[in-house]
């Protein structure tokens, strides 16, 4: 079973930036959408940013600007370079990814950004 393992997570202050790594343990065919998602205590898991197999990125309102995401579909990587971080950034981050055939979640990362 194909595992996903979340990186770069940490403390930082606002203002600051961080940057997520998340890499299959194993090769995935037919990837469709990777993405990242988060999760802050006592809230729902949200969306954060997605990239589909075309390039097409899509992002929340709340880091539209400020964060980016990128993949490298040779490697199955994705990465969100996060900047300007705020601390209502902080979260769980988990990456995921959509094939034709699973729904794969990494184990998630933490991000706290300190005032």
């Amino acid at each position: 079973q194909v595992q996903l393992v979340e990186s770069g997570g940490g403390l930082v202050q606002a203002g600051g930036s961080l940057r997520l790594s998340c890499a299959a343990s194993g090769s995935i065919f037919g990837i469709k959408v990777m993405g990242w998602y988060r999760q802050a205590p006592g809230k729902q898991r949200e969306l954060v940013a997605t990239i589909s197999s075309d390039s097409t990125t899509n992002y929340a309102d709340s880091v539209k600007g400020r964060f980016t995401i990128s993949r490298d579909n040779a490697k199955t990587t994705v990465d969100l370079q996060m900047n300007s971080l705020k601390p209502e950034d902080t979260a769980v981050y988990y990456c995921r990814i959509i094939s034709t055939m699973y729904v794969y979640w990494g184990q998630g990362t933490q991000v706290t950004v300190s005032s």
